[in-house]
């Protein structure tokens, strides 16, 4: 005897939406404010040419690992702003670090994002890891076209009501990197 699907009622829902199908911002006002913490990577992947110019500063557009580490804090306080039925947040903290993979020919971006709030900081932390790329493939685009962007996904989250999440490792084998809580990993290899 075949199973039959869930009621239209019973189905989960996507939440920026109405019953009635109309984009809406969801009602977090009866939410009590708790912490919150998200962390995202992205992965650009460059010719090993072009990742030597990089940990040597030597790209034509200057230092690409900390243009692009400020423009991801920077964009991450904007999420608000370019995603529609985003909340806007007050971030109680943001870290972007990138860190040069010789053996990938890869630079490796993860950004953490923390709040104190009624909702959670994952598209801050995903809006801070990939505005971080788009700025490494700027400002290298012109010494490597075949740069591309990958992986830009979300690695944890605490907080709120639904509690801790941790990507698993992928297919691969490939574990996510996890810096302890409130410890810098190393930032660049020279």
């Amino acid at each position: 005897m075949p199973l039959e699907p869930p009621k239209r009622k019973d189905r989960r829902r996507l939440t920026h939406v109405d019953r009635g199908g109309r984009p809406r911002m969801v009602d977090v006002s009866g939410k009590p404010p708790t912490a919150r913490r998200a962390v995202a990577e992205a992965e650009v992947t460059l010719e090993q040419e072009t990742l030597s110019l990089i940990i040597d500063g030597a790209t034509p557009k200057g230092d690409v690992l900390t243009v692009a580490e400020i423009a991801g804090v920077m964009a991450a306080k904007r999420t608000s702003e370019l995603i529609p039925l985003c909340h806007p947040l007050p971030l109680t903290d943001l870290a972007v670090e990138i860190t040069p993979d010789r053996a990938a020919g890869a630079l490796r971006i993860r950004a953490s994002a923390a709040t104190t709030a009624q909702t959670g900081v994952e598209m801050e932390a995903l809006m801070a890891a990939s505005v971080a790329a788009l700025t490494v493939y700027d400002m290298v685009k012109g010494v490597d076209r075949a740069a591309e962007i990958r992986s830009i996904r979300l690695l944890e989250k605490s907080g709120g009501a639904s509690g801790e999440w941790h990507r698993p490792a992928s297919a691969e084998g490939r574990t996510p990197s996890r810096v302890p809580k409130g410890v810098r990993g190393p930032r660049r290899s020279r």
